[in-house]
């Protein structure tokens, strides 16, 4: 795997891993539930990506936004493609909230709400949480016609 999905914890964090991408949970939950889908190819400009990988990747968001729904039931959902820092082919995925939601007696207030998502705000779970948060997302994960 390239240096942007490391980054971001993985093998540790993923929720699914695909032949074309993966998703894997965000280390800061800017919102709760916040994912990376990231490209698995080595790529650095969107339109580098290979057919097939555009085309999984339809059913690959058609997933995440299901299991997220099942797991949190957002109100609306953000895709940020920045790719400033990291540099490879990657979305972070933003879960949205009108009213704050918790999680294990946790809040996770959307501070950017109802305007742009607040990347550096939000809740770093410790070890405990993750691992609860990536086992609640991975039981809501199925694939999706």
């Amino acid at each position: 795997m390239h240096a942007t999905l490391v980054k971001f914890g993985y093998p540790d964090t993923v929720i699914h891993e695909g032949a074309h991408w993966t998703v894997v949970l965000r280390p800061q939950q800017a919102t709760l539930g916040a994912l990376v889908l990231a490209c698995n190819e080595p790529v650095t400009a969107f339109s580098r990506i290979s057919d097939e990988a555009f085309v999984a990747q339809a059913q690959m968001v058609r997933c995440v936004e299901a299991m997220l729904s099942r797991a949190f039931g957002y109100d609306r959902i953000n895709y940020l493609m920045l790719m400033m820092v990291d540099p490879h082919v990657h979305y972070h995925v933003l879960p949205r909230y009108a009213k704050t939601p918790s999680f294990q007696g946790v809040e996770f207030p959307d501070a950017g709400w109802p305007a742009v998502p607040q990347l550096g705000a939000g809740v770093t779970p410790d070890g405990e949480l993750r691992q609860a948060l990536l086992a609640h997302l991975r039981a809501n994960w199925r694939a999706v016609d």
